[in-house]
């Protein structure tokens, strides 16, 4: 099924703001949450993960400009997340979301409290494989990541060396404040400190206190045989750092393999096309074919071969649990554009052999073509 519109998912405008598309991830946000849909949960977290891509490439200039140009087609490998495996609150974490943007309390708790025990946000990373790296295996390879680390000046903390963040005083270390009027009572982040439960009073001059600074990072992730275009790994750890000594998110690894110029893989077999002569056709022939593993292999054509007849080589394919795919050869009969004077002649008096000598094929279809001229001279 075809990708709605980004604009038409949040129900905004194309030339609406960055606050007017904030508003409308919130008020979408909170009409999909799994508590406000209790009988139709599924449903409501497809929806919701449809608003959260939506609002991951219009949020972001530089993908909301791209995605303007060029559409959908325009975000391949722009880094965009479709959070197929992803909570609602970690999607909502990944976006700095929490209870001072909805609201305080208004989900029951979930994103209500202390910042302090929110992991960091999670990444997401493509990696190109040619498609002998994806069938054989590429071993280790490689990552580099832009990410948030702790501040090593202050540790995480977001204080000047020598000093700590001291509970907020208003509330009390609580991060949220309740406020009484008649006979209901309302909690609501706290504003001095931000749902945080404390506040720095000399921020840490290296990340200005936000406890955390930009660097770049090189992992190394092995890849098995046999791995699929879309496989998604997942580096435990390796995403953002969380906030105040949080938990770290994790970082997804998207495999993306290269179209192949002779090969195409279905499933566990390698697909790939072959021309034959016609002699080979139709006197059988064994012919080398390239493989995977960049070594030929012979193939065994048998006599009388239809062209797009598809033969089958054992064992050459994608590598499973149990052993290998095949390869799937189609044949395809190359019809010569130029003849010598004796080609011409041999064939000449081959097709005279043909007249009386038809083949099976052949020979129902001329019966067919007799029956069908003789039907309607009857009419």
């Amino acid at each position: 099924m075809a990708k709605r519109d980004y604009y038409d998912v949040l129900g905004i405008s194309r030339e609406a703001g960055e606050d007017e598309i904030k508003k409308a991830f919130r008020k979408l946000a909170i009409k999909y949450h799994p508590d406000k849909n209790p009988d139709n949960r599924k449903e409501a977290e497809v929806k919701f993960k449809e608003v959260a891509e939506a609002y991951d490439v219009l949020s972001d200039a530089d993908k909301r400009e791209q995605y303007d140009r060029y559409g959908h087609e325009g975000m391949r490998g722009a880094g965009v997340h479709t959070y197929t495996d992803f909570s609602f609150e970690d999607i909502l974490r990944s976006f700095g979301f929490g209870g001072d943007v909805f609201g305080g309390d208004i989900f029951g708790g979930v994103f209500g409290g202390r910042e302090r025990g929110r992991r960091g946000a999670d990444l997401e990373q493509v990696l190109e494989l040619s498609l002998e790296e994806a069938v054989l295996g590429a071993g280790k390879r490689t990552l580099e990541v832009a990410r948030h680390e702790p501040c090593p000046s202050c540790s995480g903390t977001g204080a000047r060396v020598g000093t700590k963040p001291a509970p907020c005083s208003y509330c009390r270390g609580h991060g949220q404040v309740e406020q009484t009027s008649g006979f209901f009572s309302i909690r609501t982040t706290c504003p001095r400190c931000r749902g945080r439960g404390e506040v720095i009073e000399s921020p840490c001059p290296e990340c200005d206190g936000s406890g955390v600074t930009l660097k770049r990072a090189t992992l190394e992730i092995n890849l098995p045989p046999g791995v699929a275009s879309g496989t998604t790994f997942r580096l435990n750890g390796q995403g953002e750092a969380g906030p105040k000594g949080a938990p770290p998110g994790d970082l997804y690894c998207q495999i993306r393999v290269r179209p192949h110029r002779f090969f195409e893989r279905r499933g566990d077999d390698l697909y790939c096309l072959v021309p034959i002569s016609f002699t080979q056709a139709a006197l059988g022939a064994k012919m080398p074919v390239p493989t995977i593993d960049g070594k030929t292999a012979t193939l065994t054509v048998p006599r009388g071969t239809q062209s797009s007849t598809i033969l089958s080589m054992r064992g050459l394919g994608v590598p499973t649990r149990g052993g290998r795919g095949n390869q799937l050869v189609m044949v395809v009969v190359e019809v010569p554009k130029k003849l010598t004077s004796e080609q011409e002649e041999l064939l000449r008096k081959f097709a005279e052999t043909e007249e009386v000598n038809v083949t099976p094929h052949r020979k129902s279809f001329l019966d067919g073509i007799k029956k069908y001229f003789s039907e309607q001279g009857d009419k």
